[in-house]
């Protein structure tokens, strides 16, 4: 991919220039390189991503397949910055301003997006759920012949999954009732129907209390973009800038992330952060948040915030179109319309097959740059002891 064989011989480069003796003033060129370098693989890289999110085939914005590569990009951009702030520099710089504030905000950001990657990955969990639930009516409704006891089975278990859905944002009992009470008319089938909920509600809590019950996504994620605030002046050539970029990505990814992916406590999400929009390696960053915002308000309209995440999306609206065929139902079917429930069925077999394929790897991501970054806060927080050190000696 260009995008990591650009940062080999970025990476490289800061390498060599390392173990070169090089006059102050050429060094300080270089390091004006390398930050111009550095903003451009960045606009790039989410010029990229934004030109994927409009994928109308299946992976688009949002897609298990996109959230991999905005992955893919955070560990790229991450891997430079980490070599722009350490490479070839005085530990002691660090200890100075305007790095000496810079550094430790970044950090508790980073401490912050810990968090939201342990909740994120356990939510991947939650997903999997969906996805074995949605398996279990589409193996149902493929049977041929196709009778009662099939759509039975496929109708509780696509009840299963609405009352997931729902119970995961903790929307209000009477609105979910009227979006998924089908059916749901005599007093059998109410108790039925609560029988499940009980179950369901359960099988969440299970899945979901990785993380203290006070815990909040939303508000992690505003905590994380307070303080966000780009360098000025002389600032914005110097090495407070690529701490600010990778600030925003973080920031960024991590709200990505919580938008899509159904964890603890979404509620009070933010649609918007402050980005510049004079920064030209923003661009892209700021487009696709202006996407994703449209997305959580449109769905929010709808009371419908179990995750943005196009795959559950997708099960979410196949299944209300097949509960609502489940519910009509009647020996031997219409054949027109037997057809038309096989393409859906077909279209959310798919979706499984993409989940089952897309969910693990997209999980082992998310751990991935959780050590990634751990091990660079350890990197970060060794170079500033040895500068304390070295100050130390000479004073």
């Amino acid at each position: 991919m260009p995008a990591t064989d650009n940062q080999g011989s970025f990476l490289n480069r800061i390498s060599i220039r390392r173990n070169q003796v090089v006059s102050m003033d050429g060094n300080h060129e270089q390091e004006l390189e390398d930050l111009e370098l550095f903003q451009k693989h960045v606009a790039d890289r989410f010029a990229d991503l934004l030109s994927q999110s409009e994928d109308t085939l299946g992976d688009g914005l949002l897609s298990i397949s996109w959230l991999r590569k905005l992955l893919d990009v955070f560990l790229c951009c991450e891997a430079e910055y980490k070599a722009i702030l350490l490479l070839g520099r005085d530990p002691s710089q660090i200890s100075k301003p305007p790095l000496d504030k810079l550094v430790p905000e970044f950090h508790d950001r980073v401490v912050k997006a810990l968090d939201v990657c342990n909740a994120v990955s356990h939510a991947v969990e939650t997903v999997r759920n969906y996805q074995k639930l949605a398996e279990i009516a589409v193996t149902a409704l493929e049977q041929r012949p196709i009778g009662d006891g099939q759509v039975r089975r496929a109708k509780k278990a696509l009840n299963s999954l609405m009352i997931l859905l729902e119970e995961k944002e903790g929307s209000n009992h009477k609105s979910t009732e009227r979006a998924w009470s089908f059916g749901r008319r005599s007093t059998n089938a109410t108790t039925s129907s609560s029988k499940d909920r009980a179950t369901s509600a359960s099988q969440f809590r299970s899945l979901s209390w990785s993380m203290s019950r006070g815990w909040s996504a939303a508000k992690q994620i505003q905590a994380m973009s307070s303080n966000l605030v780009a360098p000025r002046g002389g600032e914005s050539s110097s090495p407070a800038l690529p701490v600010y970029i990778m600030s925003t990505i973080t920031v960024f990814v991590m709200w990505a992330l919580v938008a899509a992916i159904p964890c603890q406590e979404r509620n009070g999400l933010l649609t918007h952060f402050p980005v510049s929009k004079q920064l030209g390696w923003a661009q892209s960053i700021i487009a696709l948040q202006e996407k994703i915002a449209e997305e959580w308000k449109k769905k929010k309209e709808k009371n419908r915030l179990a995750g943005l995440l196009e795959e559950t999306q997708r099960i979410e609206k196949l299944g209300v179109s097949l509960i609502e065929f489940a519910d009509s139902f009647q020996f031997p079917p219409d054949a027109d319309r037997l057809e038309e429930v096989a393409v859906q069925v077909a279209e959310l077999g798919e979706t499984c097959k993409k989940m089952e394929e897309g969910l693990l790897p997209l999980q082992q991501q998310i751990r991935e740059v959780f050590h990634r970054v751990v091990r660079s806060r350890t990197e970060v927080l060794d170079l500033l002891d040895q500068g304390g050190k070295a100050t130390a000696s000479i004073m």
